[in-house]
């Protein structure tokens, strides 16, 4: 409780502990024994030294329960082992077997379940040959002839039962509806794991810090690790910087390729010591009781639900439209679409932070994807394939978007390219996919993943086209049957398509309770041209740079309209973005 509260130094307790127990504290360098057992050692805290570097063979650094334990077998010890820090300890494990830890974070997946790796992924003539197949599929739509009408109508009924998922989720409250439950008290919250995993992000350093220092949730419990590549000195000094209390750890990963959030995470899932974890990203301000809400849905659901993934809220709407119109995206899809998925039960691809996890389960999943560059959505996937489910966490984590196209469109390139990666890997044993998922969450997961993609690729396509034939008229009464039904196809494609933006959008705001924003909501379909452009973007990069992280700069905001993100609220936008938010739970 001291240590992890910040009312002793960690260097000065383990010095007290060790005068305490007679023995010695080893500081500096520490040299370990080649045959350790990782992550074993971490876990046990103790780990056995070289031979040649100390005659007590075996230093420690325990934690919590385990310091107490220590004590009390000490004095039935001639010898009691040296001790040192959690810290040095963990340093000196990463300096001896750093390379099989990076090996591990890399490839830990393909080696246990290759089935489940992205590697190696489609062949360049592969994506040629699918690229060919989707040029001559919309070729054909547009000739006239009976082959091209009835492939038409196997696209337009695709692309309804899309459209037909995201307006029946309106129909779904979910859980932000529903009364705020009875939170567990400290005595019985499990400890929890924060991983937040930062490349080049100094800037936000000490935000982070102040809101993760906020978080109400007993000090004593919480396991909170930052995790910085080996070249990023720049954040690593920046942490220096900021006074951290125990809980707060700086963990360097073993260099290693690729440079990745998913590697980092792997590298990190062996250290947490927490039942529950939950991944953020570098710019996430949460709301303080979070992790007291998760712990409390966590141990009222079934054990199937593996995972709860919290609300994403685009917070600097005020620096201009494309925030703005982000902000109505995430709002759909995290206040609408994503309820709806979860009491539907069906494969969810998560949103890659604020995902809320049992620990035990990512450990029998093998982690993240480390080639993947959209881990969120492929695990979403995994978790389904193995029986677990993903639950609603009404709580609102609020983070930056992109203010400017090229920094958006190389972010979205990422999120679709990773999303092609999932399908191709999850498609290469179809049968056993379907058999695995069941028919109604196979063509959930169909739509969700593949389907965002085409439905995107196809977009100006089949709604420009669509606006035309319905500019233009009915076709008369020769015509034929097949014809008749392609006209009454793209009509229902194209009110159907709008509705299926517009409505999800609409209804994001009113929960949210952003009525200024409701004004942009009729912007989205030209907002979703850049969509398109994003996915053609991502077939291209696919094929050129398939393993490729578009790195998302962070800390760029100028606004913010909660105050999260630590800035004013923009005087473009109007009074009512300064107004309190409703809670997620009171707002329906």
């Amino acid at each position: 409780m001291l240590l992890n509260e910040g009312r002793i130094a960690e260097d000065d307790f383990y010095r007290a502990l060790a005068r305490h127990l007679g023995t010695d504290f080893l500081d500096g360098p520490i040299r370990l024994d080649v045959q350790l057992r990782y992550p074993h050692v971490l876990t046990a805290g103790a780990a056995p030294l070289s031979a040649h570097h100390h005659p007590r063979r075996i230093v420690a650094a325990p934690r919590g329960l385990a310091i107490a334990r220590l004590i009390e077998a000490a004095a039935r010890m001639e010898h009691p082992p040296a001790l040192t820090t959690p810290t040095q300890l963990r340093e000196a494990v990463f300096a001896r077997v750093g390379e099989r830890i990076a090996a591990d974070a890399s490839d830990g997946l393909a080696r246990h379940r290759p089935e489940w790796s992205c590697r190696p992924g489609p062949r360049t003539l592969d994506l040629t040959l699918a690229g060919l197949v989707l040029a001559l599929v919309v070729l054909l739509t547009r000739l006239p002839t009976l082959t091209s009408l009835v492939l038409l109508v196997v696209i337009q009924a695709g692309m309804l039962a899309m459209l037909t998922v995201r307006l029946a989720s309106c129909g779904i409250a979910g859980e932000a509806a529903a009364p705020s439950p009875d939170l567990l008290p400290d005595e019985d919250l499990p400890t929890y794991t924060v991983l937040v995993a930062l490349y080049r992000e100094a800037a936000v350093v000490p935000r982070l810090v102040r809101a993760l220092g906020r978080v109400d949730y007993p000090a004593a419990k919480l396991d909170i690790k930052f995790l910085l590549e080996a070249d990023d000195s720049e954040t690593l000094a920046a942490f220096r910087a900021v006074p951290m209390p125990a809980r707060f750890e700086v963990v360097v990963v073993p260099d290693g390729q690729p440079r990745t959030k998913p590697r980092a995470l792997n590298a990190a899932l062996p250290l947490a010591r927490g039942e529950h974890l939950v991944v953020y990203d570098a710019e996430d301000v949460i709301e303080p009781d979070q992790l007291r809400r998760a712990a409390t849905l966590f141990a009222r659901a079934p054990a199937s639900t593996a995972c709860l993934q919290g609300h994403l809220v685009i917070d600097n709407q005020g620096d201009g439209l494309l925030p703005r119109l982000f902000a109505i995206e995430y709002a759909a899809l995290f206040e609408v679409l994503g309820p709806a998925l979860a009491a539907w039960r069906v494969p969810t691809p998560l949103g890659g932070t604020s995902t809320h996890f049992r620990t035990r389960v990512l450990r029998e999943l093998h982690g993240w994807d480390a080639w993947n560059v959209t881990e969120d959505a492929d695990l979403g996937m995994r978790l389904a394939i193995a029986g677990y489910h993903v639950g609603d966490l009404p709580s609102a984590t609020y983070e930056e978007a992109p203010k400017h196209l090229k920094a958006w469109l190389r972010q979205r390139t990422r999120w679709m390219k990773g999303f092609l990666q999932t399908s191709f890997t999850h498609a290469r044993d179809p049968l056993a996919t379907w058999h695995r998922l069941g028919p109604v969450e196979s063509l959930c997961a169909l739509a969700l993943l593949p389907g965002t993609v085409a439905s995107a690729l196809f977009y100006p396509f089949m709604m420009g086209p669509g606006l035309a034939e319905l500019i233009l008229g009915a076709p008369g009464p020769e015509a034929g049957l097949l014809t008749q039904a392609t006209y009454a196809g793209a009509w229902t494609i194209f009110v159907g398509g709008l509705a299926a933006i517009l409505i999800p959008g609409f209804i994001g705001c009113h929960r949210r309770g952003w009525r200024d924003l409701m004004w942009f909501v009729p912007l989205l379909p030209l907002y979703f041209l850049l969509v398109s452009l994003a996915a053609w973007l991502a077939v291209i990069e696919l094929a050129r740079h398939p393993h490729r992280w578009n790195k998302t700069e962070h800390g760029l905001s100028r606004t913010s309209r909660s105050g999260a993100l630590g800035r004013g609220v923009a005087s473009g936008v109007t009074a009512a973005c300064s107004a309190p938010r409703p809670s997620p739970s009171a707002t329906g």
